[in-house]
């Protein structure tokens, strides 16, 4: 078992990241005039999963680090719909977003095992 000592040494952090980066890649795509529309929506988005992430570890209270969880979910949802859009829009290419959209859903799939790790822990149930 891998020992965490920052918010770094999460995973689910790091897949953040990865998703984040991508986005911003995938937002240098959209025309010009989508620059401070669409856009600037992916990257906000897309930067608050892993920041939301980090803030909550930061609390050193489980109660504001599982809120801060979920609203990072939230974001990763709202990045998802955003892509969406911008390929029923035909601003993108549908399999320019596939790996972005693999890429949320493992994140968030990672995010709730960790919300039910922690609410878990909270209420004094083991995972045995």
């Amino acid at each position: 078992m891998t020992t965490i000592n920052s918010y770094r040494d999460l995973k689910v952090w790091q897949r953040a990241m990865d998703l984040a980066v991508e986005s911003y890649e995938l937002s240098r795509d959209l025309p010009a005039n989508e620059t401070y529309g669409l856009g600037s929506q992916i990257k906000r988005a897309a930067v608050s999963v892993p920041a939301n992430i980090a803030e909550g570890y930061g609390r050193h209270s489980t109660g504001a680090y599982v809120q801060h969880l979920k609203i990072a979910q939230g974001s990763l949802k709202e990045l998802e719909t955003h892509l969406l859009l911008s390929v029923r829009l035909a601003l993108m290419l549908e399999r320019r977003v596939v790996k972005s959209i693999s890429l949320s859903d493992g994140v968030g799939k990672m995010l709730w095992s960790l919300i039910r790790s922690l609410q878990d822990e909270r209420n004094g149930r083991t995972s045995e």
